[in-house]
């Protein structure tokens, strides 16, 4: 006997073909990220509005071609060390030492180059060894010893200053060629055309990548955005970039120092998001015990990761030192690790390890340096510059905080 659809009594009726899957919802998804502290980046960019509209309003000359493209370069170097501290803080961790090993790699590059007539590249290649080996040296006091990070870097902070001051002596400065493999760093600039031609690049990258996401979580039968709120990210993301090339095309070009760390940025967060290495970082600094279980060599992890920053922070010692055309004792001192730091803090990425992104180094060079340019422009004392940075660092850690605690009462913590 069967049923006027032609099926047997008490048989699972068949699923029907063209059943609609999950959609995207955008508003959803919003008050979903609000209520379980999953802001992701949207704070930070609200903020870096926010301080944009008063510094132009206090100073008319905040946002012009020529402050915007020296405050792209301002931020080039700190920035760049700021991605190897964000690959740390992933971990849950802290490295000391990276203003340091900074100055160690602009150190030893002149002295490579100046004293010894070596060719710029191939010092260069040489130097960033040398700040792999730095990193590896005090990964493995860390992972497999088991110094705690944080006395480890410290102790890294004072030594590798020292030797800093060792190859400088006893010039204590040495300078580089303008026109030679470091100058051009910051003096090579990208011809308008080129500007563009980077800048379409990159979005049509972005856009491959994004609609790939989107034809394999259909596939999989997840639920994926709409074409609308696809077409949304990449217009933003053409706007950003095509406001940006413009802005710097207005006064010179784009820089090769701001080229090299926006790829840079890029680069990394691919290599997290993309590869089972970088999501072994965050399953690593998500729950150490459950990475351990799920067979991630943690100590491998961790002494890959120490080695990374510490090549970050030598890269970034280089393009610091290409501003200025030398090296001295002042290079990768200061501000130079506390900015670092509190760049990557303010950028997004949590304290608290397994949550952020590589973006969170250029939000937040981004945001350090605009403070810092605006004050600079409204002539403000040294110590009104230190407590606004101080303040700005703390409603990060603080956001963070609130952050966590959110998802810790949902479950997702």
């Amino acid at each position: 006997m069967t049923t006027a659809t032609g099926s047997r009594p008490g048989a699972t009726p068949p699923e029907p073909t063209g059943a609609a899957r999950p959609r995207w919802n955008p508003v959803a998804a919003l008050n979903e990220r609000v209520r379980t502290g999953e802001l992701g980046p949207w704070p930070v960019i609200i903020g870096l509005i926010i301080i944009w509209v008063v510094f132009q309003t206090l100073n008319s000359n905040f946002l012009t071609a020529q402050n915007l493209s020296n405050l792209a370069l301002q931020i080039a170097g700190i920035g760049t060390i700021s991605i190897g501290v964000v690959l740390v803080l992933l971990l849950g961790e802290i490295d000391l030492s990276v203003g340091s090993v900074a100055g160690v790699g602009a150190a030893a590059l002149a002295v490579l180059t100046v004293n010894h007539g070596l060719s710029e590249p191939l010092s260069f290649v040489l130097v960033l060894l040398i700040g792999l080996a730095i990193g590896a040296l005090q990964g493995f006091f860390f992972a497999f010893v088991g110094v705690p990070a944080f006395v480890v870097t410290l102790a890294g902070n004072l030594g590798w200053l020292g030797f800093q001051l060792w190859l400088l002596f006893p010039r204590g400065t040495i300078n580089f060629s303008y026109g030679g493999f470091v100058g051009n760093l910051t003096l090579k600039k990208l011809p308008d055309i080129g500007g563009w031609i980077v800048g379409a690049v990159v979005v049509g990258l972005y856009a491959l990548a994004a609609l790939s996401d989107q034809w394999r979580r259909r596939a999989a039968g997840l639920p994926a955005r709409g074409v609308i709120g696809l077409a949304v990210r990449i217009v933003g993301l053409a706007a950003i970039v095509a406001a940006t090339v413009a802005v710097l095309n207005g006064y010179q070009g784009v820089p090769i120092a701001v080229l090299i760390f926006v790829g840079l940025v890029a680069a990394v967060d691919l290599l997290l998001r993309r590869t089972r290495y970088g999501r072994q970082i965050f399953a690593v600094g998500g729950n150490i015990e459950a990475a351990r279980r799920a067979g991630i060599s943690v100590a491998w992890v961790r002494l890959s990761v120490f080695s990374l920053c510490s090549m970050f922070a030598v890269l970034g010692g280089v393009l610091l030192a290409s501003r200025t055309f030398s090296a001295s004792q002042s290079t990768g001192g200061s501000e130079t690790l506390l900015l670092s730091i509190a760049g990557a803090v303010i950028g997004g990425v949590s304290l608290f390890g397994g949550r952020g992104s590589a973006y969170g180094a250029l939000l937040g060079a981004v945001v350090l340096g605009s403070i810092q340019s605006g004050m600079l422009l409204l002539s403000l004392e040294s110590s009104v510059r230190f407590m606004i940075t101080a303040a700005v660092l703390l409603a990060a850690v603080v956001l963070d905080s609130l952050s966590r605690r959110g998802r810790t009462s949902h479950g997702r913590a």
